[in-house]
């Protein structure tokens, strides 16, 4: 075995375990959207969430995963739970392909970057959850990224009318 395997699987033994849970909602599609996560080590836990608009939910996926990646301050072992299969497949299957056509084509090219930034130091293993099918911490960044656009959408229209009425 040569050096660097073996320093690659030493690194590997003294990462930390980290849970990330995440999801992302978008109102018509685009639209108001909202994204939120999880990110849990033992009993530690962060949850952090967010809202933008005229976006779409790949986004808003995309972003409570950049989101949550950030939170962690050393390399780790990342086991990453969404309901999003084209994230678990973007992640475990084709990413590295997009990286060698430079993202020609690929839509939504500025967060993946992003995405290989912030991810580089960790091993992520990406794993599909289905969806509103009764997973606790799903359904919790389910809900927690709708309001998010929800409440977005709201502060938006009230917005409106006050200018509306000025």
């Amino acid at each position: 075995m040569n050096l660097i395997v073996v320093k690659f699987y030493m690194r590997l033994k003294t990462m930390k375990r980290v849970e990330i849970y995440t999801d992302g909602s978008c109102l018509n599609n685009p639209g108001f959207g909202g994204y939120a996560y999880i990110v849990r080590y033992k009993e530690h836990e962060k949850v952090g969430v967010g809202a933008e608009e005229n976006t779409t939910n790949n986004r808003m996926e995309l972003k409570a995963i950049i989101k949550a990646l950030e939170i962690l301050k050393e390399p780790c072992e990342v086991y990453l739970y969404t309901d999003s299969n084209l994230m678990v497949q973007s992640i475990n299957e084709w990413l590295e392909g997009w990286v060698k056509k430079n993202f020609k084509g690929r839509k939504n090219a500025d967060l993946w970057r992003e995405y290989l930034r912030v991810s580089k130091e960790h091993k992520i293993r990406a794993i599909w959850i289905k969806a509103h099918n009764g997973h606790k911490e799903n359904e919790r960044c389910d809900t927690l990224a709708r309001e998010a656009a929800l409440q977005l959408q709201r502060k938006h229209k009230e917005a409106q009318w006050l200018n509306s009425n000025s």
